[in-house]
C-alpha cells in the first residue's frame, strides 16, 4: 500500500505497469475507489506505460475530511499527488467526478495534463437541487439511502443480475458519509463549462449508451467543447463502462494513448 502525505489529507495510491514508463493518471467516480479500473488495467499494455491511480478524498483509503469539499480541493489533491510522484505531461483518466477533476486540473496545471479522458462526466453534473436532497438523504440514512437509485442509474438491468453487482454496490455503501457529502458538495458547486471551453488539448470522450447518471449526448457535449476532440459511445454499458465493457473501454483507451506517441 502506498500513501502520500500531503500536509493536510493523506492520500492512498497504487502504481502498476512500467516504473519508468509515460504517465497515465485514473480518477474515480463518487461512491468508488481505484478499484474501479482494476479491468481495464488488467488489460493495456504494459510495457512503457506507468498507471497511477488514487482514492479521492473521503473514499477508499484516504483520508476523510469533514464536509463540504470544494472541487478546488480535490483538484489540488491531485495536483499535490502528482508532484509529490514527480509526475508531468500525464494522460488523466477522469470518470464521473474523476472527469471533473480532470477538467479543474488541466484548465490550472497544463504541465501536468498533456491528454484528457473525460469519462461518462460534464462541465456540470445535474443541479444543486438535486444535490441538496442527496446530501440531506445521506445525512439521515448514510450512503445507504441513495444506494438502490443510484445502482438502476449506474448498471444496465443484464450487469444488475450479476454476481459482480453486488460488490458493487457494497463499495458504493462502505463510502464514508463525511466523503460522499464532502463530494457532493464539490459536484452541486461545480460548472466547467467556460474553462472547458477553453482547453486546447487532445481530448476523448467514453460515454454509457444506458448511462442514467451522464447521458451519451451529456457526455459528447462536454467533449465537444473541446477543438479536435473525440467521442466514442459504448453501447449496452451504463455509467461505469470500464466495468460493464472492459474490454472495448481499455481498447479505446489503449488506441487513444498510443495517439499521442506516449
Amino acid at each position: 500500500m502506498l500513501s502520500a502525505d500531503l500536509d493536510d489529507i493523506r492520500l492512498h495510491y497504487r502504481i502498476d505497469g512500467d516504473p519508468d514508463g509515460a504517465p497515465v493518471v485514473f480518477s474515480n467516480s463518487l461512491g468508488t475507489d481505484l478499484r474501479l479500473w482494476d479491468k481495464v488495467i488488467a488489460r493495456l499494455p504494459k510495457a512503457g506505460l506507468k498507471y497511477i491511480r488514487y482514492d479521492t478524498r473521503g473514499h477508499g483509503l484516504s483520508d476523510g475530511t469533514p464536509p463540504p469539499y470544494g472541487m478546488g480541493t480535490l483538484v489540488r489533491d491531485v495536483e499535490r499527488l502528482m508532484d509529490h510522484l514527480g509526475v508531468k505531461g500525464a494522460v488523466f483518466v477522469g470518470l464521473s467526478i474523476g472527469g471533473m477533476t480532470a477538467q479543474g486540473l488541466a484548465a490550472k496545471r497544463l504541465d501536468l495534463v498533456r491528454a484528457l479522458v473525460l469519462s461518462n462526466t460534464a462541465t456540470r453534473i445535474a443541479t444543486r437541487e438535486i444535490w441538496a436532497q442527496r446530501i440531506a438523504n445521506v445525512e439521515t440514512g448514510g450512503v445507504e439511502a441513495l444506494a438502490d437509485a443510484t445502482m438502476i442509474r449506474w448498471f444496465t438491468p443484464a450487469f444488475r443480475a450479476t454476481d459482480e453487482f453486488r460488490f458493487w454496490r457494497n463499495m458504493m455503501v462502505r463510502t464514508s458519509a463525511e466523503g460522499y457529502i464532502g463530494c457532493s458538495h464539490a459536484i452541486a458547486g461545480t460548472d466547467f463549462y467556460t474553462t472547458t471551453a477553453a482547453l486546447r488539448l487532445p481530448t476523448l470522450g467514453i460515454a454509457g449508451s444506458e448511462d442514467g447518471s451522464t447521458p451519451p449526448d451529456l457526455v459528447r457535449e462536454t467533449a465537444e467543447l473541446v477543438p479536435g476532440s473525440q467521442f466514442h459511445l459504448i453501447r449496452k454499458a451504463g455509467h461505469l463502462p470500464c466495468v460493464e465493457a472492459a474490454d472495448e473501454y481499455a481498447r479505446v483507451l489503449a488506441e487513444f494513448i498510443a495517439a499521442q506517441a506516449h
